[in-house]
């Protein structure tokens, strides 16, 4: 059984389809790559599935429990973690602190929920500042605080959105091994990301969105031979990139 399973879904704002009849299902372990023009309805999908949104219509079963209707807090409690392309660090705090919150999900007790942070801050290579405040983070930083804030909540999914947006082509690099160590950790990906080469490079398999309607959903080798996703997105030079 697929660890998640979205079924018709559908996000209408006024006369505005966002979001149009989705389905796709998600194993287990794997990294899904969402990608799509800006105005796809990629984010939007993201909050629907991370209940941010309630659908028009539609379905998502996580673990074989139909999760809409819930509000963010109790999808995360179930497992179902996100990020967000707009960095949201608690900026005035330190590091440390900003994980530690995140980890009192679980964790009561403060001695064992800031062991969690400290754990999860050297998961993404920022154990070296745990007790800089969040604002004096540079921006590929901040991406990776937060990533740990994210994994803190113990998700067996993390919604990934943009996270190398705006990053210089080392921390790019940087950022995929930092996706496939979190999968290699037993976390399964979803990742919204316009660097076509990275995220062809680490997804498993690739969603295409365009004007909220799936037009490819298959591995990366076949998705830039897709005809409709090259016309509505990759261009005629993907294939070869």
């Amino acid at each position: 059984m697929s660890l998640l399973r979205v079924t018709n879904l559908t996000k209408d704002f006024g006369g505005l389809r966002a979001v149009a009849g989705l389905s796709f299902e998600l194993n287990s372990g794997e990294i899904l790559g969402l990608i799509g023009p800006n105005g796809a309805g990629k984010t939007t999908a993201f909050n629907l599935i991370a209940g941010f949104l309630p659908p028009t219509s539609g379905e998502v079963f996580f673990g074989g429990e139909n999760i809409v209707g819930l509000k963010p807090h109790a999808v995360v409690k179930r497992g179902i973690a996100r990020t967000f392309q707009i960095v949201k660090p608690f900026r005035k705090l330190p590091v440390l602190e900003n994980v530690t919150l995140a980890a009192f999900l679980h964790e009561s007790g403060r001695a064992r929920a800031e062991a969690e942070a400290r754990r999860m801050l050297e998961v993404v290579g920022l154990s070296g500042h745990a007790d800089r405040n969040a604002s004096d983070l540079t921006l590929g930083e901040q991406k990776r605080l937060e990533i740990a804030r994210a994994l803190a909540t113990r998700p067996k999914i993390v919604l990934l959105d943009e996270p190398m947006g705006g990053l210089n082509p080392t921390e790019i690099d940087e950022a995929c091994q930092l996706v496939l160590k979190i999968r290699g950790q037993g976390v399964t990906v979803v990742l919204v990301e316009h660097h076509m080469k990275a995220i062809m490079r680490i997804s498993d398999r690739v969603v295409v969105l365009h004007h909220g309607v799936k037009i490819g959903d298959g591995p990366p080798a076949e998705i830039v031979q897709n005809r409709d996703v090259v016309a509505a997105y990759l261009g005629e030079g993907a294939a070869h990139a």
